[in-house]
């Protein structure tokens, strides 16, 4: 084995830099993570459930059903932990994809048991 810690070993080009991310990542307050995870999850479903300009190129109800599941429990765990000025529009943003959801189904699924719904609670248009 080698002596050497990967410490010491130079970096090539187009390696990452694990700890300038790790100061960088140190740098960024919680709140702005579990939002910016949270936009990320919105942006992912939304595509999934053919909402963008693509339109249907890319949709996957079974995808996007996955990505709203986890959005409303991201959402759910962290009510505490973020305010209701961040909070406020993540939770309007949810209800928009899981309506979208629900439209965008063949078979919708009962009140309450849709995407996420386990955490919101049932969602009505």
């Amino acid at each position: 084995m080698s002596e050497t810690s990967p410490s010491d070993t130079p970096e090539t080009p187009g390696s990452p830099d694990f700890d300038a991310m790790a100061r960088d990542i140190a740098e960024v307050p919680a709140v702005e993570v579990i939002v910016t995870v949270a936009v990320n999850l919105m942006s992912a479903a939304a595509v999934k459930l053919g909402l963008t300009e693509e339109g249907d190129t890319y949709k996957d109800l079974d995808e996007a059903r996955k990505l709203v599941h986890a959005l409303a429990g991201l959402l759910d765990a962290s009510a505490t932990e973020i305010s209701s000025f961040h909070a406020a529009p993540l939770r309007d943003g949810l209800k928009s994809l899981q309506l979208a959801f629900r439209e965008a189904s063949l078979v919708p699924d009962e009140p309450g048991k849709g995407p996420g719904e386990k955490y919101t609670g049932a969602v009505y248009g």
